[in-house]
């Protein structure tokens, strides 16, 4: 995107008196959000709940704390030139008589650059929403993933088995698995994967995805956050709390022993915790719904603006 591809028809101004105030706040959320795994970090420590929104989510710290306003929008007297998917240029083009320059995200390089993943997460998440949840999975994708593992086996060997490995292998052969996420599926031990009910595969994603799923609502921050600047803040951020949310509950109702995390148990073992485990995922449902709206919101409003600067 060129300045003289820019005008008044295809982005709306935004003076730095406004928009400066809304990316220091959104700044200061994200950096409460990090401050933890921060700290930790700069001790060498691990923690085995939190972790997993850092490592198997790649967006590091200084990348949450980027404030964008979103696809169609001019940041006066904003220097963006260097970031990725933004142009720089004079205010004039927007406005004849303005002296000031600023920045607005190049649709045109960012579709031709980003547009294959753009498709896949819209077609993903529409087909999510109008799709029934599922809810009777009762995360056992997590004792599938420890599934006849000796000890030394397990991905967090430095939390035991709440029940034993004995027992947890016998809540596996005595439930049904309907583990419908590949992402958690690929995860599961050679002798677990078998028992599931459907067989995931990257390529039918697709067509298995469903808002009920904790994993696919945690996934919801990874789409947001591939979508870079047509993203508003606001909305990554609060993808990431719910993420940061169902990942809580998602190790609760493992296998593993969270107490000495400070965490209660949900055992979904027990007519109680299958109780417990589908009424906060029933909450998830609807919080991850909300959200893929609101990202596709996000997508169309992006495509609007790039039609209009193509016409130009």
């Amino acid at each position: 995107m060129t300045a003289s591809s820019i005008s008044t028809s295809t982005v709306r101004r935004i003076p730095a008196a406004q928009w400066q105030p809304l990316a220091a706040a959104h700044e200061q959320r994200a950096d409460a959000l990090s401050l933890a795994h921060r700290e930790r970090s700069q001790r060498g420590e691990k923690h085995p709940v939190e972790d997993f929104l850092w490592t198997y989510y790649s967006v590091k710290p200084r990348e949450l704390r980027r404030w964008h306003p979103g696809a169609g929008v001019f940041l006066e007297d904003a220097d963006r030139g260097s970031w990725r998917h933004y142009t720089s240029t004079a205010a004039a083009s927007i406005a004849p008589g303005s002296e000031a320059s600023g920045s607005v995200v190049d649709l045109t390089e960012f579709f031709a650059t980003r547009g294959a993943t753009v498709d896949y997460v819209e077609q993903l998440l529409t087909a999510t929403l109008e799709r029934t949840p599922r809810y009777g999975c009762f995360g056992l994708h997590e004792w599938a993933m420890v599934y006849r593992m000796t000890p030394e086996q397990i991905r967090h060997a430095a939390l035991p088995l709440r029940i034993g490995h004995e027992a947890t292998d016998l809540v596996v052969e005595e439930h049904p698995i309907a583990c419908t996420h590949f992402d958690a599926f690929r995860f599961f031990t050679p002798e677990a994967a078998p028992l599931n009910t459907v067989q995931p595969t990257r390529e039918t994603q697709p067509e298995l995805e469903q808002a009920g799923c904790l994993h696919a609502g945690m996934d919801v921050y990874k789409w947001a956050a591939k979508l870079g600047p047509i993203i508003p803040g606001e909305l990554l951020l609060d993808a990431f709390e719910l993420a940061r949310d169902i990942r809580v509950v998602d190790m609760q109702a493992s296998p593993y022993d969270v107490s000495s995390l400070g965490l209660a148990a949900i055992p979904i073992e027990t007519p109680e915790g299958k109780r417990e485990y589908t009424q906060l995922q029933r909450g998830f449902t609807e919080r991850g719904n909300a959200l893929r709206t609101r990202v596709l919101t996000a997508i169309r409003v992006a495509r609007s603006w790039q039609e209009l600067v193509s016409a130009d």
